[in-house]
């Protein structure tokens, strides 16, 4: 056991922490500012990676409607848990949505994607889009619904969802997928080498952007927030994805992929939000930092595992 979580540390999590590590010192040393690079990666990188695995996915439509139903039953016990354990902790609200935050949405994107095609394979990318592009809906709709429940708008979170490029790449990929048509092969070929560049590229930010938010608010976080948060995206999510996989009555490949896709660390949108509408944006960043740190040594023996 231990030596197939070392192999799967080396194998897989090392080539990944390589750009993270990159983006973390020019980011520590260098004012390096990422958001040309998060233009790119919104508008750019991930729909042509998105487009890109759809077009030649080997996803059946009863495994998409499977990942689906996982990830919003999956959504629904954690929001559960974390009001539960909010009320039992005593956090006041602006520390309740900062909590729903860490325990619902997960680095699906930038860090999973990557990770999926290193663990299980371009077939394990293939099934590992449709819950991204499911996560990208929820960040954009439950997830401004979470941090920001008095302000929420059902409006203004439908136009959030419309302006992501990867929603039209999606359904752009899907609509060619669905009536056996194609682009030209320069325009497929030309996508394809974009969406090569997808993995180096999001890492590199993602490494920068743990580096800007363990941020002065991050070192006067209440202990009791932070434990719990990480306690609750560390060991609670493991066990409630497994549960509900079990129920759903998934299984196979696409089982480990939505296992490891909902044990990721905190996303990064998570504290976006967090700053957007008062959510505790302290708590969020801290628990950014630590479950990915965390991740490095939990994701490879969760991966031996399903593997």
């Amino acid at each position: 056991m231990l030596h197939s979580v070392v192999s799967t540390l080396l194998g897989v999590l090392v080539p990944l922490a390589v750009p993270v590590a990159a983006g973390a010192i020019l980011a520590r040393f260098r004012a390096w500012d990422t958001k040309p690079l998060l233009t790119l990666y919104l508008y750019v990188l991930s729909p042509a990676i998105i487009f890109d695995t759809l077009r030649g996915a080997h996803i059946s439509t009863d495994e998409l409607y499977s990942t689906i139903g996982f990830a919003l039953v999956n959504l629904l016990f954690m929001w559960g848990i974390a009001q539960g354990i909010g009320k039992i902790a005593r956090l006041d609200p602006a520390e309740q949505a900062g909590l729903t935050l860490i325990s619902t949405l997960t680095n699906s994107a930038n860090y999973g994607l990557p990770l999926v095609l290193l663990a299980f394979g371009q077939l394990g990318l293939d099934k590992a889009s449709v819950y991204v592009i499911t996560q990208m809906i929820i960040v954009n709709t439950a997830g401004v619904y979470f941090a920001a429940r008095s302000q929420f708008s059902v409006q203004n979170a439908v136009k959030s969802v419309f302006t992501l490029p990867a929603v039209y790449a999606a359904a752009l990929a899907v609509f060619l997928k669905c009536f056996g048509l194609h682009l030209t092969a320069g325009l497929e070929q030309g996508i394809g080498m974009v969406a090569d560049a997808y993995s180096p590229v999001v890492l590199t930010i993602l490494g920068a952007q743990m580096i800007k938010v363990g941020r002065a608010e991050a070192k006067q976080v209440k202990p009791a927030g932070f434990w719990t948060g990480t306690a609750i995206r560390l060991l609670l999510a493991p066990f409630v994805a497994l549960v509900t996989l079990k129920l759903l009555g998934i299984s196979g490949l696409l089982f480990s992929v939505l296992f490891i896709q909902a044990c990721m660390p905190v996303a990064v949108n998570a504290v976006v939000l967090a700053e957007r509408f008062d959510a505790a944006s302290g708590l969020v960043s801290k628990c950014i930092v630590w479950t990915t740190l965390a991740s490095f040594l939990t994701l490879p023996a969760l991966i031996v595992l399903v593997q």
